[in-house]
């Protein structure tokens, strides 16, 4: 029947891609944000095989951005691959003749697919069903639609069926969101752990508290909202009970615990601020924490290092791998706290490693093994061109500035050198010809942890530019000579304009 929305070419296209998109969003609303969507397994391919160049640039020059964008095309990906099995349904439908094969062969094609994908057999129902849907939707209103006027009947039943998908997909992307895990750093469970000492890790986040300068809108020095990189868009949901960490390689005896065998272990509450080798100079992608967590270097000694290049891979379960020296591992925790609570998912949960004083990159989330190399290898970053094993580049951010109502500026930010400790901060109001000694807050207990600074002024006439610069603990002034993000992270001295 000619006028039927289904007898036509662009009938046909408009319910395949309907279908897509309603799959999509049922998919969403059965899972949310999590391993089981269906976009997940694509966005991870594509992050895994993207070339180089094309993901240096995304991150030099768009930065989160860059991994939404990435996100995004998988989500069109994942849509087409629906509309093109509905579409593919709805053909051989037609050439058997056969009422029942669109709708049938779209769900079972969508349902195998996502089963492929995710592994996930129930839940890929959530893709396969809606997409079948829309395809029964179209039939129905085809088979009620009237024959005298099937122009415009035709329109209505065009119309009907992507309103319909389009109301569905809302109601899918709503619940979805209702799905998806909020956990964060603040809300998290307080920590239970029977090796971890809580009054401990209590006493260093008020001394943390008394210890930061009173200056309204500056970060404090345990970090609101802590920053989040790596290669996902959608992290992995490890559970706990299934965790378990391997020491393996070129050693004595490889080694093998579980989540709860490394809770019972006596655990360090020790502060460490990460820094981003990705962001931009002054960029806010550098944040303190209190983590609680187990020495490496026990499990290291236990299992006989026998290195022939004294140097480790990370491995984690989003299959992130990370080579760098061993002597950088063996002041590492294995962390399961933050800030007193669980760690969260978006920063490793059940566990992650931290190493201080290096660049966050060796920072490994969600970690399951160690091994330890008898020769060099290249980690997933150095694959791609980076160099962010080293130890973390100084340098003093300028985030704040307020001007005060008897028309002093002031002037503030964080100040940091990885182990080697932040001495003093110097600020220039007249482009670097002079220094002043800005204020520093109190140090806390560890070394690898930044400080706050402020420095108010009376503002010259006229513009002028105020730069920041930093001294480590040894009288190592921070370098002045600036470089990118790429490839082994920014450096300079940060500076800004006022009119």
């Amino acid at each position: 029947m000619t006028d039927d929305l289904l007898d036509t070419r662009w009938g046909r296209v408009l319910v395949s891609g309907a279908a897509g998109v309603t799959g999509v969003a049922g998919s969403y609303a059965l899972t949310g944000v999590s391993p089981a969507f269906l976009a997940s397994p694509v966005e991870r391919a594509l992050a895994r095989t993207m070339p180089g160049a094309i993901l240096s640039f995304a991150i030099t020059t768009l930065g989160s951005l860059g991994q939404q964008l990435n996100f995004l095309l998988a989500v069109v990906l994942t849509v087409l691959f629906v509309a093109l099995a509905a579409r593919a349904a709805l053909i051989f439908g037609d050439a058997a003749n056969n009422r029942a094969v669109p709708a049938l062969g779209t769900a079972i094609v969508v349902w195998v697919g996502a089963v492929i994908l995710t592994d996930e057999v129930v839940l890929s129902a959530g893709a396969a069903l809606p997409a079948a849907g829309v395809v029964v939707l179209a039939q129905a209103l085809d088979a009620a639609g009237s024959v005298t006027d099937p122009i415009s009947a035709k329109r209505r039943r065009a119309l009907g069926t992507v309103g319909v998908a389009l109301g569905a997909s809302a109601v899918g992307v709503t619940v979805g969101r209702g799905r998806s895990p909020t956990v964060t750093a603040d809300d998290a469970p307080p920590l239970q752990a029977p090796g971890a000492d809580r009054q401990d890790a209590q006493e260093k986040l008020d001394r943390a508290e008394t210890n930061g300068l009173d200056v309204a809108g500056l970060e404090p020095l345990v970090s609101d909202q802590f920053f989040e990189v790596d290669i996902n868009s959608i992290d992995p949901s490890v559970d706990a009970a299934d965790w378990s960490l391997s020491v393996t390689g070129a050693v004595e005896e490889e080694l093998s615990l579980d989540y709860e065998q490394l809770r019972t272990m006596e655990a360090r509450n020790q502060f460490s601020t990460l820094r981003c080798v990705g962001e931009s100079l002054n960029g806010k992608k550098m944040d303190n924490a209190l983590w609680t967590g187990v020495p490496v270097e026990q499990f290291l000694e236990e299992a006989g290092v026998q290195s022939g290049c004294e140097c480790v891979m990370v491995r984690a379960t989003d299959d992130y791998f990370e080579e760098f020296p061993i002597d950088a591992l063996r002041d590492g925790l294995l962390v399961y706290g933050m800030n007193g609570k669980l760690l969260p998912r978006s920063h490793g949960y059940p566990v992650r490693l931290l190493v201080p004083g290096h660049w966050g990159e060796i920072n490994v989330k969600w970690v399951t093994e160690i091994e330890v190399l008898e020769q060099e290898a290249q980690g997933y970053w150095e694959k791609r061109g980076w160099h962010g094993t080293g130890p973390v580049k100084a340098v003093a951010k300028l985030h704040h500035t307020e001007l005060l109502d008897n028309g002093q500026r002031v002037v503030g930010g964080h100040a940091y050198a990885g182990t080697r400790g932040v001495s003093a901060v110097e600020v220039s109001t007249d482009g670097g010809d002079t220094w002043t000694t800005a204020t520093l807050s109190e140090p806390l207990a560890d070394d690898d942890v930044w400080r706050q600074w402020s420095y108010t002024y009376e503002p010259p006439s006229g513009g002028h530019t105020v730069v920041v610069r930093m001294i480590d603990q040894d009288g190592t002034v921070q370098p002045r000579e600036e470089t990118g993000t790429y490839p082994s992270g920014p450096s300079g001295w940060v500076s800004r304009q006022f009119a």
